[in-house]
């Protein structure tokens, strides 16, 4: 199937039913009990500092692992999975100091990995295609707050180099196969704002047009982004950029992600996904929230209209999304509003002039 046959497929299907997306990568890693030579294999081996916690890097030392993974999201129903390429630009990877070419080659291979996995389950159920969505995550170096408490004018990078970081991330994704962007984890408006403009640009110089999907994270119960804006200032900071979806993961378990979504719900006119933890984690930084609860909470939201696209993050397993899958089939998904026109603008706060 070509990569425009999928996006039709993919559009076909969000129209149809309520999509699943796969959950946690980083909690099914640390069950394997990886050790640093797992992360090194050989091309690494004599690499400096220690690589341990480097999830990416594991698309090329240990593919048979993250082929494993995304099999094990779809078989428990996940019609999307994520590429393992959540922080897989040279800014965040500088902190493994890893070079350009070894972040071009997780990016590369982490797509050809989700893409065959993809094609192989496509082919035995032909009935429900299975989609990829690069992964692109957040920054540990934000564009829109000071990195020195003392000088509020304080970055660490430029939005050039945040530009230019996304940039080569999102030309290899598109080499290896994805079939969609997500943008995801968004704690800062600005940093999303760069990879928006990476795609927008590499479109407008010939590059494929692949749908994007765009989420950013609530932080905590203040209702506001990192970078202090709320659901709709952060909806009206990206709808420029025409998403295929946009909504929130991360950071909240699903009881109190909910406003947040159902206000994004309100505005958007377009698809709403939500992926949240399993709830808060405890004082061991683990999560406690058993599937049927997740999948109880999700199914709410599903049968209320809020959803098109729903999900697992931080503490999800095959058994949570297997669970949502199971709660949310044969639910109807949410139909976007058509919003009169008007002059939408935000800061922290949106505004609206009809």
């Amino acid at each position: 199937m070509s990569r425009s046959s999928r996006i039709a497929a993919l559009e076909s299907a969000a129209r149809d039913r309520i999509l699943v997306l796969d959950g946690s990568w980083g909690v099914m890693i640390q069950k394997r009990g990886l050790t640093e030579e797992d992360f090194r294999g050989e091309r690494f081996a004599t690499h400096p500092g220690q690589l341990r916690g480097n999830n990416d890097i594991l698309c090329l030392t240990r593919p048979d692992i993250i082929a494993d993974l995304h099999g094990q999201y779809f078989d428990a129903g996940a019609d999307i999975s994520e590429t393992n390429t959540f922080s897989a630009t040279v800014i965040a990877q500088d902190d493994y100091r890893l070079d350009a070419e070894a972040v071009r080659d997780i990016n590369l291979e982490g797509a050809r990995i989700a893409r065959r996995v993809a094609d192989e389950w496509t082919a035995r159920q032909p009935s429900k295609p299975r989609f990829v969505a690069g992964s692109i995550g957040p920054l540990n170096k934000m564009l829109s707050m000071s990195s020195d408490v003392n000088d509020p004018g304080a970055r660490l990078v430029s939005f050039d180099e945040v530009y230019a970081a996304y940039r080569d991330q999102i030309l290899a994704l598109n080499e290896g196969g994805v079939d969609l962007y997500l943008i995801e984890t968004i704690t800062d408006t600005l940093n999303c704002k760069a990879a928006i403009k990476a795609v927008l640009d590499l479109e407008d110089e010939g590059l494929e047009h692949l749908p994007v999907w765009i989420s950013g994270t609530i932080t905590d119960r203040s209702g506001r982004t990192l970078s202090g804006q709320t659901a709709e200032a952060f909806w009206n900071s990206v709808r420029h950029s025409r998403p295929f979806a946009v909504g929130f993961n991360c950071a909240l378990g699903a009881d109190l992600m909910r406003p947040h979504i159902a206000e994004m719900s309100r505005v958007a006119d377009t698809l709403v996904a939500a992926y949240p933890n399993a709830g808060l984690p405890n004082a061991f930084g683990e999560y406690d929230e058993a599937p049927h609860q997740t999948a109880h909470e999700l199914e709410e939201w599903a049968r209320q209209g809020l959803l098109n696209i729903v999900g697992g993050c931080c503490g999800t397993t095959p058994d949570h999304i297997r669970h949502v899958a199971e709660a949310v089939a044969g639910l109807a998904p949410r139909r976007p509003p058509e919003r009169p026109r008007a002059l939408r603008l935000s800061g922290l706060e949106p505004f609206e002039l009809v």
